[in-house]
């Protein structure tokens, strides 16, 4: 048995030498694997993605290609991921506890419009351009920025806005 999933597997093969059906076959259980693990993570690990999250993706996609092509042995690599994937998650569990922590890891947003005036250093300091700030108002259905009470730049790259209530 243990041969048979060897060789369904291509296991101990160059990359080169893994057929499509063996590269196939990897390239389900690393489906699989991937899935659950990062269901086991927080749920808004892709959703409401931050730099913490997005780098954890990355990190996640380049070794499950690895592993699907053969360029890196299959469990150990599904081992890794799994690793990853629990450090991920017992950072955001720290970071749930520890403020400091979470703004050190995630980041921290950035006001960059505050009672209808703009700050043009912050703006600048986020590499944000004039038509940047106005399509991001647009998207939040402001054309006026004099009727913001706060426009924030988050950690996760979007632009929120607090509208200044009218009387």
């Amino acid at each position: 048995m243990d041969e048979f999933f060897q060789s369904a597997l291509g296991v101990g093969l160059n990359s080169n030498d893994i057929d499509v059906l063996q590269m196939a076959l990897r390239a389900v259980i690393i489906y699989v694997v991937t899935i659950c693990v990062v269901r086991m993570g927080k749920k808004r690990f892709m959703g409401g993605a931050t730099v913490f999250d997005v780098i954890l993706g990355i990190i996640v996609g380049s070794l499950a290609s690895r592993a699907i092509t053969g360029n890196a042995p299959l469990l150990p690599t599904t081992g890794a991921i799994a690793v990853l994937v629990s450090l991920h998650w017992m950072f955001s569990a720290i970071a749930v506890r520890s403020r400091s922590f979470g703004n050190l890891i995630k980041g921290t947003s950035d006001v960059i419009i505050r009672d209808g005036q703009i700050d043009h250093d912050r703006l600048r300091k986020a590499h944000m351009s004039g038509g940047d700030l106005e399509g991001d108002l647009r998207s939040t259905g402001v054309d006026d920025v004099r009727d913001v009470l706060e426009g924030r730049l988050e950690p996760s790259g979007k632009f929120s806005v607090i509208k200044k209530k009218i009387h």
